[in-house]
């Protein structure tokens, strides 16, 4: 999962301005309110909602609004009709893409899409495109500095998770979709710190990128991730080391 991880890396890399903190408070709001329309807005009885919040207070997201987003998807406000899915589609030297979407205007939003591919060499897909190359895992990312690989390992298997993955300055510990919040809060209570635990699509196979088609790749990820509508986008690229030194 090189091309993920690494992503994630460089972003963690960037300047934190008001108007990306807003965009996250956005798509963070639109989680929670699809997470507690499909199970409540009890977090006790919603795993996904749990994560949800927890997100949202690590991004230091004011308590009222996080129980009004819960209240809203749950039904018990009035609140904006939202729906999720996703789009298939390509980018620059045929990397998979999976966009991830919660939306109130399917219109708008597949043109929003449809233009940023176009603009940045990629194109959209039809269903089952390219999805088939994509497994959902839950995954949980920690820091290398905060714990070795040997404790790491010990928690993990001991918390029921799948597989632990050492991925450069990071490592990741993946779950069945489902346990991600139990190993998750295992996890803690073993004393092991984590950066973010969250439900991803992971490529089967990758496409190994040059150093000019991985920024012209990440720069479409990057331009997707910034509309509104757009929840979080999985693509099977590979970086070259170098792009990912140069930030």
């Amino acid at each position: 999962m090189a091309g993920h991880s690494k992503w994630k890396q460089i972003k963690h890399k960037k300047a934190k301005t008001d108007a990306q903190r807003s965009k996250v408070f956005t798509k963070v709001l639109r989680e929670i309110t699809i997470a507690a329309r499909q199970g409540g807005s009890d977090p006790a009885g919603n795993p996904r909602l749990r994560l949800a919040i927890q997100t949202a207070k690590e991004n230091n997201m004011p308590n009222d609004t996080i129980v009004r987003a819960a209240k809203k998807g749950a039904g018990e406000l009035e609140g904006q009709a939202l729906e999720e899915f996703w789009y298939e589609g390509y980018g620059p030297a045929g990397v998979a893409l999976i966009i991830d979407v919660v939306s109130d205007n399917r219109h708008r939003t597949v043109g929003e899409v449809r233009h940023v591919l176009t603009k940045h060499n990629g194109s959209l897909g039809e269903n089952g495109s390219v999805s088939w190359n994509f497994e959902t895992k839950g995954v949980i990312t920690v820091d290398k500095k905060r714990v070795d690989e040997e404790t790491l390992m010990a928690a993990a298997l001991d918390a029921g998770a799948a597989d632990v993955s050492d991925e450069g300055e990071v490592f990741e510990v993946y779950t069945d979709p489902t346990e991600l919040t139990t190993v998750a809060d295992l996890l803690k209570k073993a004393g092991v710190p984590y950066e973010s635990a969250e439900i991803q699509k992971v490529p089967k196979t990758f496409v190994k990128l040059s150093a000019e088609d991985a920024r012209k790749v990440l720069h479409l990820v990057e331009a997707l991730e910034e509309l509104d509508d757009v929840q979080r986008v999985s693509a099977n690229f590979d970086i070259p080391d170098e792009v990912l030194q140069q930030g």
